[in-house]
């Protein structure tokens, strides 16, 4: 039997293969209809796959550390967020959703504030909600939106571009020197200098 995330998002699948494309989105869309489209490109929200998308432990609840993922406030783009507006943002949510005050809010808690009581996720302006690897955040935040699968590597040109390829050569040489250092029976360096003959 598939688990439980796996069948949540096979169904979301037909409107997730919009990819490539701009979901159109409504001037009063909430901020987690906003956050499916512009990070999932999915034009519709259902909460209950809402809720099972962002339990990225699939424990059955919500903790302060999936709020902060969930609003992208630990990505690299959120480093000019002050901790404490962070920590506002998750206190916030809890208050909204967490009734018994557990410190985590369930999947029942979530749905009874969603389809009962109407409560929504709120925009703290602090973006989509980056919560993907590099690699996908930099094919649906630039190159979807400027390239296409004709691009050739001479057209990546934008200073996004040049960034993220900087950012691979540097991961590159990293690991390439990881490697020598790995191969090496002594690594001089590593010792310390008290126990240098020399």
């Amino acid at each position: 039997m598939l688990p439980t995330a796996l069948l949540t998002l096979l169904t979301l699948l037909p409107t997730a293969l919009s990819h490539g494309h701009q979901v159109p989105l409504s001037d009063d869309a909430d901020w987690a209809t906003r956050h499916m489209a512009e990070e999932h490109h999915i034009a519709n929200l259902d909460p209950s796959a809402f809720f099972t998308l962002h339990d990225f432990d699939n424990d059955g609840s919500w903790s302060g550390d999936e709020i902060r993922r969930t609003y992208g406030l630990d990505d690299e783009s959120s480093n000019d967020v002050e901790e404490t507006k962070k920590a506002a943002v998750v206190k916030v949510v809890k208050d909204l959703f967490d009734k018994d005050r557990d410190g985590v809010i369930s999947r029942e808690e979530w749905m009874e504030g969603w389809m009962n009581e109407g409560k929504r996720l709120p925009d703290f302006g602090t973006g989509p909600g980056h919560h993907g690897d590099d690699e996908y955040e930099y094919e649906i935040h630039h190159f979807e939106k400027f390239h296409d699968e004709n691009t050739r590597e001479e057209d990546l040109t934008h200073p996004e571009d040049i960034a993220h390829f900087k950012k691979h050569d540097e991961m590159d040489a990293q690991a390439a020197y990881q490697e020598k250092i790995d191969a090496m029976p002594i690594v001089e360096q590593n010792i310390p200098q008290k126990f240098r003959r020399y």
